[in-house]
């Protein structure tokens, strides 16, 4: 696999930023370092696993949606950050916002594993041609 477009801390912060603007909801980050470490987790495990892109945009999603670094709208961000991942690497998001929705408020409630949303994210991503 050629080396992936990664999202940098910045980028994500505009986002997160964006996302309160549109949609409301508290301010800031309540911690930088499980931001960081959100942020980490796909190159960390790249680096020590055979993974793809799609499993890579699941660990942005979980890492944000599990750390909690964000005061508020990390489900939100987070589901933005995995879906720019895939998209800035080559696929296309394809579920509905329903679908989509269930699976992000499964993830956060810890009815679906991180394992889950990947088959998700795989189930309802396609390479662009």
């Amino acid at each position: 696999m050629t080396e992936p477009i990664w999202i940098e801390a910045d980028r994500a912060l505009a986002i997160h930023e964006q996302l309160l603007v549109e949609h409301g909801g508290g301010e800031g980050v309540r911690d930088n370092s499980l931001l960081q470490s959100a942020l980490g987790r796909p190159l960390n495990h790249i680096s020590y696993a055979n993974s793809d892109i799609i499993e890579l945009a699941a660990k942005y999603t979980a890492g944000i949606v599990k750390n909690h670094p964000f005061v508020d709208g990390n489900k939100r961000t987070g589901f933005v950050l995995g879906v720019l991942f895939l998209e800035l690497n080559g696929y296309r998001f394809t579920a509905s916002e329903e679908a989509a929705a269930q699976a992000i408020l499964e993830l956060a409630a810890g009815a679906l594993d991180e394992n889950g949303f990947c088959e998700f994210l795989r189930a309802n991503a396609t390479r662009r041609k």
